[in-house]
C-alpha cells in the first residue's frame, strides 16, 4: 500500500466520523412517535413536562438520559401486573414478559402489541436501538438482541420511567 493510498483512507475514515459526530448531534430534542404526534394531549411544553415529572423522570423520558443500574425499585419487583409509561400511564409491559437480566435494569422480552416504537440512537457513536412509549414518545431504554426466547429480545427499561401497577 503506498503513502498516498494510505492518507486518502484516513482521510475518508475521518470525514465518515466527523458525519457521524454530526449527525449524532442532529436529533430532535424532543421525541415524538409519528403514530401520535398530532394528539394535542401528550404535545406538551417542556415547562409541562417538567410539572408533571419527578426531575430523575424528566431526565430520562424528555432528555433520554439513563439512570444508574441498580437503583430502581421495579428492578426487583416480582407481582404479577402491568408497567405502564410514567409519561402518560400507558400500559407497556406484562409482568409475564419480566426476566432478570443481571443488567441491574428491569428488563422485558416483549412489549405489549403497539405500546412501543423504535428509533437508531447514535449517542455512543455506534447505533443502537432506543425505544419509547408510543403515545408520549418518552424515552424508555434500549433494545438488545440477547434476551431470552421466545423473542430473544432484551428491553432494557429505566425503571423512573415505568410506573408498575399491580394487578
Amino acid at each position: 500500500m503506498s503513502f498516498s493510498s494510505f492518507a486518502v483512507s484516513r482521510r475518508s475514515l475521518l470525514v465518515a466520523v466527523s458525519a457521524g459526530l454530526v449527525g449524532s448531534l442532529w436529533t430532535p430534542r424532543q421525541v415524538l412517535a409519528a403514530s401520535k404526534a398530532d394528539d394535542p394531549q401528550w404535545d406538551l411544553s417542556e415547562e409541562t413536562w417538567r410539572q408533571r415529572l419527578s426531575p430523575a423522570a424528566y431526565n430520562v423520558l424528555r432528555d433520554e438520559g439513563t439512570e444508574r443500574p441498580f437503583t430502581s425499585p421495579l428492578n426487583n419487583e416480582k407481582r404479577t401486573g402491568t408497567y405502564h409509561c410514567a409519561g402518560c400511564d400507558l400500559p407497556l409491559f406484562s409482568s409475564e414478559a419480566k426476566f432478570d437480566s443481571g443488567t441491574g435494569w428491569p428488563s422485558f422480552w416483549q412489549p405489549l402489541q403497539g405500546a412501543v416504537a423504535t428509533k437508531l440512537d447514535f449517542k455512543l457513536i455506534l447505533p443502537r436501538t432506543e425505544y419509547h412509549c408510543s403515545r408520549c414518545g418518552g424515552h424508555q431504554g434500549h433494545l438488545f438482541n440477547d434476551g431470552p426466547r421466545p423473542t430473544g429480545k432484551r428491553y432494557c427499561n429505566n425503571g423512573v420511567a415505568l410506573r408498575f401497577q399491580p394487578a
